[in-house]
This record gives structure tokens, sequence and C-alpha cells, in this order.
């Protein structure tokens, strides 16, 4: 028997939609990053990406637990000598919450332009409402 591999052109491309509302980050960026990889299609294969489209409402009511909004932070660098900086998570809870999936799910994924493909597929909005419904996607339930 013969193992399949999957080939870019062949692979079909759903689009689905996750509600974040009272999710916990760390469990929906696992379940996204899985999405996007395509680990939940039967046709996974390592060294292509046959991941799916995902959009993700409702970002600025993601929970984290514990004391993470005081004490967690992100870390960048501007590239400047000396440009460490740290944003805490309550700030960019108020300022940007989509970038805290964005980066979560990042974390998750390849480190590699395979990796880089597929967060392009993720979409992240702080409201209800987003510019995707050209694409019938299907509400997404874990």
């Amino acid at each position: 028997m013969k193992s399949y591999m999957a080939k870019t052109n062949e692979v079909q491309r759903k689009w689905y939609v996750v509600d974040a509302e009272n999710k916990v980050l760390g469990r929906l960026a696992t379940e996204i990053a899985n999405i996007l990889s395509g680990k939940n299609k039967p046709i996974y294969t390592p060294h292509v990406d046959t991941g799916d489209f995902v959009i993700v409402i409702n970002a600025d009511k993601v929970k984290l637990t514990g004391k993470k909004l005081e004490q967690k932070t992100h870390f960048y660098h501007t590239g400047y000598p000396g440009g460490d900086r740290y944003v805490s998570y309550k700030k960019l809870m108020e300022e940007k919450p989509e970038l805290i999936i964005e980066y979560a799910v990042k974390g998750m994924l390849p480190k590699s332009s395979l990796g880089r493909n597929m967060i392009r597929k993720l979409k992240v909005y702080a409201g209800e409402e987003h510019p995707h419904e050209a694409q019938t996607p299907e509400v997404y339930e874990f």
C-alpha cells in the first residue's frame, strides 16, 4: 500500500468562523493552529499546507486564566540598539485584542515559510462582524 501525499493544488480549503467569546486563550489557539495546519483532515501531510481559513470573532472577549492579564508581557525588538520593548497583555487587550490571538497561534505553527503561509489564513476581528461573508464560512464548534 502506498502512502498518500497531498499536493498543494489538490487541497480543498474551507472557511471557518470561530467565536472567541469566553474561550481560554491557549485552548482556543491550539484548535485554531490545528485547523490552519490541516491536522484535523485525513489528508494531512507535514510538508504541505493542507489547512483551512479561520475567521476569529469577538477577540476582545477571550479569557486569560490566573493573573496572566496583569503579569504576562509580549516582547518585541525595534531593530535599533537598546530597542527591547515589553507590552503587558492588559494594555494589548485594551488597544489591539486581535494581536493576542495572533501571537498565541503563530507560536504554535512551524517556524518556516510553511508556517508563514499558514498564519496568512488567520483573520482575527475584535467585534462580531467580519468582511468575509462572500466565502460562506461555517461555524466551527469545539
